[in-house]
């Protein structure tokens, strides 16, 4: 269950923070800039409504499909939504400096121009997209196959969104120790290890439809080798208890994983390491600035 709250946590902290920069804005404003804020609610409620539409239609898809229609959809989540997680975040990295200078300008100039329904649009589509990758996450994860009870489930989902507003106030509070940015960094290292985890279970169940389809592959030699278990610490951490399981899904932890599941998980820490470090190369000079 702490996979969901997490989840839950992280994405409400950020629709939050959108929604907390625009509203500051506002209401501290003359009485035109107040005017907008009726559009701000506005966006806030079309945006949820968009994202649990998202989520029914997830559902609803997935049920109508059956056996190996459903098998694909299903691993195909897994493997999109460990991309959204690796992709959030690069984007974090890259927009989160300029964010709220870049909505504000935003702001001023929809109240220049007296149209408050760019507010509205850009608020719905910002809890849009939190929703939404919160939906696909959450599905990810196979939100709707654990054992776990639907009342359980909620209750993590409602635990998660308090803990976010409890950490946006603290948030806005401001410190050296819990502060935005220390946020984001730790956040992030998770995120990441929870896109590990979703990328070597979609890769791993795969596999196995794959194997399943073909008695050839099956018994083929590298296919054996690429499914033995390469160690084995389950005496340390079993991953079939609730703490491994646990740790399983927030990291793609095996306590005897295949040589297929290493070398997926040390592909792509190699692949995210290199993008995350690699410098920036440098703007040519233009002809101009060269003249100069």
């Amino acid at each position: 269950m702490g996979q969901v709250m997490f989840i839950v946590w992280r994405e409400s902290v950020e629709a939050l923070l959108v929604v907390g920069i625009l509203y500051a804005w506002l209401k501290n404003g003359d009485v035109g800039a107040r005017r907008g804020i009726p559009y701000l609610w506005g966006g806030v409620a079309a945006g949820v409504l968009l994202a649990a539409g998202l989520g029914a239609a997830l559902l609803g898809f997935s049920e109508l499909l059956s056996g190996d229609a459903q098998t694909w959809f299903q691993i195909a989540i897994v493997l999109i939504a460990a991309v959204l997680i690796v992709q959030m975040v690069f984007w974090m990295r890259k927009h989160g400096r300029t964010l709220k200078k870049d909505m504000e300008n935003s702001m001023q100039s929809s109240y220049q121009s007296g149209n408050w329904w760019g507010v509205f649009v850009l608020v719905m589509l910002a809890i849009a997209r939190e929703g939404s990758e919160t939906a696909v996450f959450l599905y990810g994860i196979g939100l709707g196959q654990q054992d776990a009870s639907t009342a359980s489930l909620v209750l993590a989902g409602v635990i998660g969104f308090g803990l976010a507003f409890l950490t946006f106030y603290l948030l806005q509070l401001g410190g050296k120790i819990f502060s935005w940015r220390r946020f984001f960094q730790v956040t992030e290292v998770i995120l990441l290890l929870l896109a590990a985890g979703l990328l070597v279970t979609g890769v791993e169940k795969l596999f196995d439809v794959i194997l399943e389809s073909s008695d050839m592959l099956a018994s083929a030699n590298w296919t054996m080798t690429l499914t033995a278990p390469v160690w084995d610490t389950s005496m340390l951490l079993d991953d079939s208890t609730t703490l491994g399981s646990l740790v399983s899904t927030l990291t793609g932890y095996r306590a005897r994983p295949a040589l297929l599941s290493v070398i997926v998980y040390v592909v792509y820490w190699a692949v995210v390491c290199s993008a995350l470090y690699r410098k920036p190369q440098p703007q040519p000079k233009s002809k101009r600035q060269e003249a100069v």
